[in-house]
């Protein structure tokens, strides 16, 4: 039956939160070649998805992931303010610079967004938001150019924790507060070198995938895996998530390739991946991407190869792979994270510094299983807005 207990993580329970989803390189690569939505290939035993169904419930009421440093998750709770405190940040007047890995998709643009709102209601002043394009030797250049304003606080989701470290170093012992995003610069302590990290929950995020495209094959069948290949500590247990829920709670699947991609070409690189895979393992049932931008090499790969049966599943909600759920096309699921609140919960957090308060090492926001059903309702809860038209006029029944 599958479960989602590991060993070493302890349940977390808390309140439902939502984030970002799939994706589609091309719309028509999610098209099927007669126009209609993908069938699944036959009868699957109603009781085998009510199993699916539960394990997938349990993992969205709790968090699986531990922070940086092992750490263990605490709630977003922990990060809110009393008015009297958003009173005292107000008239600290504050600034603070947004140093982001890249800043090009829905992802970026939700938490940026998230920052920015809550920084002005707690009347913190954004100097500068920069975007490295996942280049480590510019983003130390920002971090530099950014120091020069002077900000309180530097809220950032390094690039590479190695090659980034001095520069965050630097900023460190300049008495900025740190607030990091996922990653976290290596040798750096929570409460000594930086406020905390927030991120999703993305072991959890594997795990809905692995269940999703699980439900999607009926628990059986041979996939392939596209990984992120760099030493980037949330795509990692993203991998560790899925491979992990697969091999333990689905025996009758297998994983029969695995490749990793390094970028900055995520979607080109994941389609030439896809391609091999696809080539060497004609007969391959499904495939799982670690975020939307490769999922939607993915999916062009699929379309090359004329595979409209091809399962895909991913995470992250982004607008193209949402629109593939809407549509009931190719993309099976993914597990989302909630990137507007967690730009909000790190602004809370770099304030509650700034007033000297007590921080947790590590807040995660839990993970959210989307599908067709539930893609518009799920992209409120991620994003905290109505689905755009693109969306909601894709959708079919």
């Amino acid at each position: 039956m599958p479960g989602i207990t590991r060993s070493g993580r302890r349940d977390l329970a808390v309140r439902y939160l939502a984030l970002p989803a799939a994706l589609c390189f091309v719309l028509t690569a999610c098209t099927p070649a007669d126009g209609g939505a993908s069938q699944p290939a036959g009868e699957v035993d109603e009781g085998f998805l009510e199993q699916v169904d539960a394990a997938l419930a349990e993992v969205e009421a709790q968090v699986l992931s531990t922070g940086p440093n092992g750490e263990e998750p605490e709630s977003a709770e922990a990060a809110e303010l009393t008015d009297e405190q958003v009173e005292q940040v107000k008239a600290l007047g504050a600034s603070a610079a947004i140093v982001m890995h890249y800043a090009g998709d829905d992802w970026s643009t939700s938490q940026i967004k998230g920052l920015r709102d809550e920084f002005g209601r707690l009347g913190i002043e954004v100097t500068s938001v920069t975007d490295a394009d996942f280049d480590p030797a510019q983003q130390v250049s920002d971090i530099e150019n950014a120091l020069t304003q002077q900000p309180d606080v530097i809220v950032s989701l390094p690039t590479d924790p190695v090659a980034t470290a001095g520069a965050y170093r630097a900023a460190a012992e300049a008495g900025v507060k740190l607030v990091f995003m996922d990653n976290v610069p290596d040798g750096f302590v929570a409460g000594e070198d930086y406020v905390s990290a927030v991120s999703a929950d993305n072991f959890g995020n594997g795990v809905i995938s692995a269940h999703l495209l699980a439900r999607a094959l009926g628990g059986e069948g041979t996939i392939g895996a596209i990984y992120h290949e760099a030493d980037f500590f949330v795509t990692q247990q993203r991998f560790d998530g899925f491979t992990q829920t697969i091999e333990e709670d689905y025996p009758d699947i297998e994983i029969v390739a695995e490749q990793g991609i390094a970028g900055p070409d995520f979607a080109g690189d994941a389609q030439t991946a896809a391609n091999a895979m696809l080539s060497q393992n004609p007969d391959l049932d499904g495939l799982w991407a670690v975020w939307d931008v490769p999922a939607e090499g993915v999916l062009a790969a699929a379309r090359s190869a004329g595979r409209t049966d091809l399962k895909v599943a991913t995470q992250d909600l982004g607008l193209n792979v949402a629109i593939g759920l809407a549509r009931d096309q190719t993309v099976v699921g993914l597990g989302a994270q909630r990137p507007y609140q967690q730009g909000v919960t790190e602004a809370r957090l770099a304030a509650l510094s700034l007033l000297g308060e007590p921080t947790p090492a590590y807040v995660a926001l839990p993970s959210l299983g989307v599908t067709h059903e539930n893609v518009l309702d799920a992209w409120q809860t991620v994003y905290g807005e109505e689905p755009p038209a693109d969306l909601t006029d894709s959708y079919v029944d």
